[in-house]
């Protein structure tokens, strides 16, 4: 139970990137539930891979939350970004 603690963490503070985001660039929102949905899969994405290039460097709370925060902010733009060239 205690190694889902970082996922939940990290897919929570994905989330939060995502929205936040979100609002910073408007014109890439994919509303509240499609930047949620896009911040918990790169909150997931992000927060394994930091937590892997950092080497236990970035453990603990600080480091999950930064992870998935960034993680989940960078897919959410991604997509929002696809989704404006498609729509073209």
């Amino acid at each position: 139970m205690e190694s889902l603690v970082p996922l939940i963490i990290q897919l929570l503070s994905g989330a939060a990137g995502g929205n936040i985001v979100g609002k910073l660039f408007s014109n890439l929102s994919l509303g509240t539930l499609g930047n949620s949905i896009a911040g918990i899969l790169g909150g997931g994405i992000g927060g394994q891979i930091l937590s892997g290039l950092a080497g236990g460097g970035l453990d603990g709370i600080i480091g999950q939350v930064a992870g998935g925060g960034i993680g989940g902010g960078i897919l959410m733009l991604l997509v929002g970004v696809v989704k404006k060239m498609l729509a073209k």
